[in-house]
C-alpha cells in the first residue's frame, strides 16, 4: 500500500514530521517498509536559473554550433555554446551553470563544468525538456514565456512537486487502511490516545452537493441481492472531457497511478482517498435508461476495455443495460459503456459487492485491480453515498457539468453493524497488560466504534463498518493493542517454562544430512508448496489437492510432486548463467483420494546439473551424470545409518535412466535423468539429475538402525584385482549381490575400478575390473588363505553371472 505524506496530511488535524509520522504508523500496525522523497521532476531543478539569451551567433569553428551569451542575473553574461536548432536572442531560457547537476529523463546525472567545445570554452548549458528531466522531448531547447524572471530559480517557475512517499507491508485483513483517510482515521486514534487530545480526521465536505436538473433519470435493479447489497449512483450532463489539474495529477502519480483524463483520474483519487472503488459509464451507452445489476448464462461473450472477449461464468456479477453487459461489476469496465474524450454525459456508480464473488471473478478472468482487491476485502457499505457526493462535487469542479438526477440509493436490507462483548478480564489475560476501562472506550470511539453497553466488567460495541474483519473479542484485543503499541505491554522479568524432552530424531537426522550436504558444495533451496496445475501429468492431478481461493491463475494447486518447483529454481538460475547447481531441499506433497481426505508426504529431494567439478589447471570439468547422483545418495545413506542401500531399474514419470533406492525390502525413493519433455517445460536445455528420498521412511529406518562402535582393527587389509568379461547388458549390481552372496565374512569391501569395452572381448561383452579388500582382525593372512577366497569369489562369478576370467 502506497500512502502519500502530503495527501495524508490533508486528513489530519496536527502537523507532524515524516519521520514522526513513520514511526507512528509503524507502532499501530501499518509496518512501513520504504520511506522515500518523491520528486516530480527529478533533482527538483535545483541550481537551474532561468537566463535571457542576449546574443546568438555563428560558432567560429562548427556550422551546426552556437555561440551565445546568456544573462542570468549575475554581475557578467554567462558565454554558453548551444547546439540547439531553435536558440535566439531575447528567448527566456532554462539554464544549467557551472557546479549545477542536471538530471536527464534517460541516463544519469552529469554535473555542469566549464567546457572546451571547437576550441571555444561554455559555461553552462541552455537547457531542453529531456536534459532536465521534465519529458522526452529533444526537439530544442526550452523556450519560457517572456514574463519569466531572469535570474530567478527554474524551481520557482515550475514549482515542481515534492512529497514523501511510505511503503506500507498491510496485512490481508487491514481493507480499513487502504486508504489515507482509513490511514489517517488510525493515525488520529493513536494522537488521541498518547497525546490526550481529541482529535478526528478532517474530512471533505458533500455539503454543496445539490441536485440542479432530472434531465438524465436513470433507473436502477439489482437481481442478485447476495453479491450486491447496495448500489448508488447519479447521472452528470454536459461535461468536458480534458486533463485533470496539475495537483490531482502530481499525486496520483507519486503514489504510482498512471493520469489519464479528470473523469477516471477522479475516480482514481476518490478510490485511494476513501477506499471506496467508484465507476463512470458514458451515459449515452445505458439504453432504456436502465442499469441491471444481474449474473448472466455462462458462456455469454463480453469485451473489456483492454478489447479482449472473455467468456462469463454464471457467477460473474455483471452490470448491464436494457439489452447488454457493459461492466464487470467491481472488476473491470466494458469497452462500449468506457469513457473516451468525446463523452459529455456520465453516470456515476458507487456500490458494495460481495467480496468472495469479486475475488473469484477477479482470479477468474485474471483481472487484479485495484477495485477488485479492495472490493475481495470489504469495502464500507455506509459509505457508497457520501463517496459519490464527493465524487460529483470534484468532476463539477474540474470537468463542469450538471447534476441531472435525483442521487439513486438501491438498499433493499440494511446491514446491521456487527456487536461484540469484550471483558476486561480476557483483554488482560490476551494481552498481557491491564487496561484502565476509560481508555479501552476512549482508543475504540476513537477508530469509530460504537458503544452499547458498557458495565462492570463486560463492554459491548457495534463495530464500524470500515471494519468487516471484527467479529470476535480477540479483533477486539488487537484493535486496543495497536493504538496503545504493542511495544508498550510490560515483558515479565523471568518466563517459566518446562524443557521438552521428547524425542528429536528427525531434527537430528536433517541436521547431519544438511551439514553433509552444504559441506559437499550443495545449497538448501525452499520452494512454494502451492503450484501451477499446467506443470503435472494427468495421472498426478487426479489426486491432487485444487485450490479453492488461488492467489493467482498460475498457483492453483497444491504440489503433487516435488520435481517442478525445484525445476522452477534451476531454470531461474540457468536463465542468469548459473549453470553448474547442486541443491537440495526438504518439502511436502499433497495427495488426496476423497473430498476431506488428504495427504502430506516429506520429502528430502536432490537437484544436480552442470559441472560437479570445475575445469582448473589441472583437469578439465566434470560433468554430473548418474553415478555422480548415486554417490551422493550412498553417502547420505551412510550418513543415516542404512549401510548397504541397492539400485533397481525402475519406470517414473518425467524421469529417464530411473531408479528406485532399496534399504531391505523398503524402498526409500528414487532417482534419474530428467526427461527432455519434463526439462522443455521449464526451457532447460542441459541434463538435470533428481533424487527423491521418502523422509519419514528414511527417518524411521534410521532411528531403528543403532549405531556401534569398535577399535580399529591392527592387521592390515590385503587387497586383489579380478578382470571379468561379462554380458554388455549386465549391471554391476547383479556381481555384487553374487559377491554379497557368498558369505565370505573376511572380505570387507570391493569395488568396481575399470570398465572397457571391445568388439575383441566379443559381440555385446565388457570387461571389469573389481578391487576386493580382505581383512582378518585376528591374525595375517597367507597367501593360501586369500587364494581360497578368491577362487571362490570366482567360482561364484562363473556360475551364477556367467563371468569369463581374464587370465
Amino acid at each position: 500500500m502506497t500512502i502519500s505524506y502530503n495527501w495524508l496530511s490533508e486528513y489530519l488535524p496536527v502537523t507532524l514530521e515524516p519521520e514522526r509520522l513513520s514511526r507512528i504508523l509503524t507502532a499501530i500496525g501499518l509496518e512501513v517498509e520504504s520511506m522515500e522523497s518523491y520528486e516530480s521532476i527529478r533533482g527538483g531543478l535545483k541550481g537551474l536559473v532561468i537566463g535571457e539569451v542576449k546574443t546568438a551567433e555563428q560558432h567560429p569553428n562548427a556550422d551546426k554550433l552556437k555561440l551565445t551569451t546568456v544573462d542570468t542575473g549575475g554581475p557578467e553574461l554567462l558565454q554558453i555554446v548551444c547546439g540547439a536548432p531553435n536558440v535566439a536572442a531575447g528567448q527566456k531560457v532554462v539554464v544549467a551553470p557551472v557546479g549545477a547537476t542536471i538530471y536527464p529523463a534517460k541516463g544519469e546525472p552529469v554535473t555542469m563544468k566549464v567546457a572546451k567545445i571547437r576550441g571555444v570554452e561554455s559555461y553552462g548549458m541552455i537547457c531542453a525538456e529531456d536534459e532536465i528531466g521534465m519529458s522526452d522531448d529533444h526537439g530544442g531547447i526550452l523556450v519560457l514565456p517572456a514574463s519569466a524572471k531572469t535570474g530567478a530559480p527554474a524551481s520557482s517557475w515550475f514549482n515542481p512537486y515534492h512529497d514523501t512517499i511510505y511503503e506500507i507491508g498491510l496485512t490481508p485483513n487491514r481493507m480499513d487502511a487502504m486508504s489515507h483517510m482509513g490511514v489517517a482515521r488510525d493515525v488520529c486514534a493513536y494522537l488521541t490516545h498518547h497525546d490526550k487530545k481529541d482529535l478526528r480526521i478532517k474530512s471533505p465536505s458533500v455539503n454543496a452537493f445539490k441536485v440542479q436538473d432530472h434531465s438524465l433519470s436513470i433507473d436502477v435493479t439489482i437481481q442478485n441481492t447476495t453479491a450486491c447489497k447496495r448500489y448508488s449512483g447519479v447521472s452528470i450532463t454536459g461535461i468536458t472531457i480534458d486533463e485533470s489539474p496539475q495537483w490531482m495529477k502530481d499525486r496520483l502519480k507519486a503514489i504510482g497511478v498512471r493520469p489519464i483524463n479528470n473523469i477516471v483520474d477522479i475516480t482514481n483519487y476518490v478510490l485511494h482517498e476513501t477506499g471506496q472503488p467508484l465507476h463512470a459509464f458514458d451515459a449515452d451507452a445505458i439504453t432504456g435508461n436502465k442499469v441491471i445489476v444481474q449474473t448472466l448464462p455462462a458462456g455469454t461473450p463480453f469485451i473489456t476495455l483492454d478489447e479482449k472477449e472473455r467468456k462469463l461464468h454464471e457467477e460473474d456479477l455483471m452490470i448491464c443495460n436494457a439489452d447488454a453487459p457493459m461492466c464487470i461489476a467491481g472488476v473491470f469496465g466494458g469497452i462500449k459503456s468506457g469513457v473516451t474524450g468525446t463523452t459529455t454525459n456520465i453516470f456515476l456508480e458507487s456500490a458494495w459487492f460481495h467480496p468472495a464473488w469479486i475475488r473469484k471473478t477477479s482470479f477468474r478472468h485474471g483481472l487484479r485491480t485495484d477495485a477488485a482487491t479492495r472490493f475481495e476485502k470489504g469495502v464500507d457499505i455506509s459509505q457508497t453515498v457520501n463517496v459519490l457526493k464527493r465524487a460529483a462535487l470534484l468532476i463539477k469542479e474540474l470537468a463542469g457539468g450538471t447534476i441531472s438526477s435525483d442521487l439513486v440509493d438501491v438498499y433493499p436490507e440494511p446491514e446491521e453493524k456487527k456487536q461484540v462483548a469484550i471483558k476486561y478480564h480476557y483483554l488482560k489475560k490476551l494481552s498481557g497488560k491491564s487496561y484502565h476501562p476509560d481508555s479501552v472506550k476512549k482508543i475504540l470511539e476513537a477508530l469509530g466504534f460504537e458503544v452499547l453497553k458498557d458495565g462492570i466488567d463486560e463492554l459491548w460495541v457495534a463495530v464500524p463498518y470500515s471494519k468487516p474483519d471484527i467479529s470476535i473479542p480477540a479483533d477486539i484485543v488487537e484493535e486496543i493493542l495497536r493504538i496503545d503499541g504493542l511495544d508498550n505491554v510490560p515483558i515479565p522479568q523471568a518466563i517459566m517454562i518446562s524443557p521438552s524432552v521428547e524425542d528429536d530424531s528427525e531434527g537430528k537426522l536433517r541436521e547431519k544430512i544438511a551439514q553433509y550436504m552444504a559441506g559437499s558444495g550443495f545449497r538448501e533451496i525452499l520452494t512454494n508448496s502451492i503450484s501451477n496445475s499446467a506443470w503435472y501429468a494427468g495421472n498426478q492431478m487426479s489426486t491432487a489437492v485444487k485450490m479453492l481461493n488461488n492467489l493467482s491463475v498460475e498457483l492453483d494447486v497444491l504440489r503433487p510432486s516435488m520435481l517442478e518447483t525445484g525445476l522452477q529454481v534451476i531454470a531461474y538460475n540457468l536463465n542468469r548463467k548459473n549453470n553448474d547447481l547442486r541443491f537440495f531441499e526438504w518439502g511436502k506433497t499433497y495427495h488426496s483420494q476423497e473430498v476431506g481426505v488428504y495427504q502430506e508426504i516429506p520429502h528430502c529431494c536432490i537437484y544436480v546439473t552442470g559441472n560437479y567439478m570445475p575445469s582448473s589447471w589441472r583437469q578439465k570439468g566434470q560433468e554430473a551424470d548418474i553415478y555422480v547422483l548415486k554417490g551422493i545418495i550412498d553417502r547420505i545413506a551412510t550418513v543415516s545409518g542404512l549401510a548397504g542401500i541397492r539400485w533397481e531399474t525402475a519406470t517414473v514419470e518425467g524421469l529417464n535412466q530411473a531408479l528406485s533406492i532399496w534399504y531391505g525390502k523398503e524402498q526409500i525413493g528414487i532417482a534419474g535423468n530428467i526427461s527432455k519433455e519434463k526439462a522443455a517445460q521449464f526451457d532447460i536445455r542441459q541434463p538435470v539429475y533428481y533424487a527423491d528420498l521418502n523422509w519419514l521412511q528414511l527417518v524411521k529406518i534410521s532411528s531403528r538402525n543403532k549405531v556401534s562402535y569398535r577399535e580399529l582393527p591392527k592387521q592390515l587389509p590385503v587387497m586383489r584385482d579380478l578382470a571379468l568379461v561379462v554380458s554388455r547388458q549386465l549391471p554391476f549390481a547383479s556381481i555384487a549381490s553374487a559377491v554379497n552372496g557368498a558369505g565370505i565374512s573376511k572380505l570387507t569391501k570391493f569395488e568396481l575400478f575399470d570398465l572397457f569395452e571391445s568388439d575383441k572381448l566379443g559381440a555385446e561383452k565388457k570387461s571389469v575390473a573389481v578391487s576386493f579388500t580382505f581383512l582378518d582382525e585376528e591374525k595375517t593372512m597367507t597367501d593360501k588363505e586369500i587364494d581360497s577366497m578368491m577362487a571362490k569369489v570366482m567360482t561364484i562369478l562363473e556360475n551364477e553371472v556367467g563371468a569369463e576370467i581374464r587370465k
